[in-house]
């Protein structure tokens, strides 16, 4: 036995030997890219690159994946990759802290990898990812917004083009035709947000809603990457 038997048992063989070789980098650690990248560490993707530069603080306690008070104050690329290597000593983790824009996208080969996740918070940075990885050719997936959502079973897969109701992707959408982007593989929920309840500006979340599209966006790249060596 060993500790991806009942994931052989359920791809097989050559899939899940397919991802142990493959390369997934995973933008933005917090309640979408946290859960993410720990479903892609689960289901034995061998190679993985964590990217963010924040530290873990208390109000991602409600949400985060590695968030708990004995990670507090801590970079958060640091305490995945620590996390993910508790799970799978043999995989290959490294953790990157910076914040991806114009003055970092340079450090990054995104054509030296089989997928790559964005779950980045900040439009700018997004379409500059999402640029950069149309041109090195590199599948990407982008995670729509999962803040002031209450139903986790809304999150589904679709082409940029085909999303309605969130508003991160009605930005999106206006975004990448100006740049002349066609299609987009993303993460989305067709449930109208709601109101904060204390007024506040920033999005409101609850424990199971930005997991719950880190999940779903973890299994579109496993899906994608076995391909035809799934059964």
């Amino acid at each position: 036995m060993d500790s991806f038997e009942r994931t052989r048992r359920l791809i097989g063989a050559e899939a899940l030997d397919v991802l142990r070789r493959s390369r997934v980098i995973v933008f933005g650690l917090g309640g979408v890219g946290g859960s993410a990248a720990e479903a892609l560490v689960r289901a034995g993707v061998g190679n993985l690159t964590f990217v963010d530069a924040d530290c873990v603080e208390e109000t991602n306690l409600n949400r985060q994946i590695i968030a708990t008070r004995e990670t507090i104050g801590r970079p958060k690329a640091d305490v995945m990759r620590e996390r993910a290597l508790s799970i799978c000593p043999e995989a290959q983790i490294e953790a990157v802290r910076v914040f991806y824009d114009m003055s970092t996208a340079g450090r990054f080969d995104l054509g030296a990898y089989d997928y790559v996740a964005d779950a980045i918070d900040t439009v700018s940075s997004k379409l500059l990812l999402i640029e950069r990885a149309a041109s090195a050719k590199t599948p990407i997936i982008s995670a729509m917004g999962a803040g002031n959502k209450l139903d986790p079973s809304r999150f589904r897969v679709a082409d940029i083009f085909q999303t309605s109701v969130c508003p991160l992707a009605r930005v999106m959408r206006r975004e990448l035709k100006k740049r002349g982007i066609a299609r987009l593989k993303t993460v989305f929920s067709d449930e109208p947000p709601l109101t904060a309840r204390d007024g506040e500006r920033s999005p409101a979340s609850i424990s199971f809603v930005p997991p719950a599209a880190g999940l779903v966006l973890a299994g579109a790249i496993v899906r994608d990457l076995i391909g035809a060596a799934a059964p």
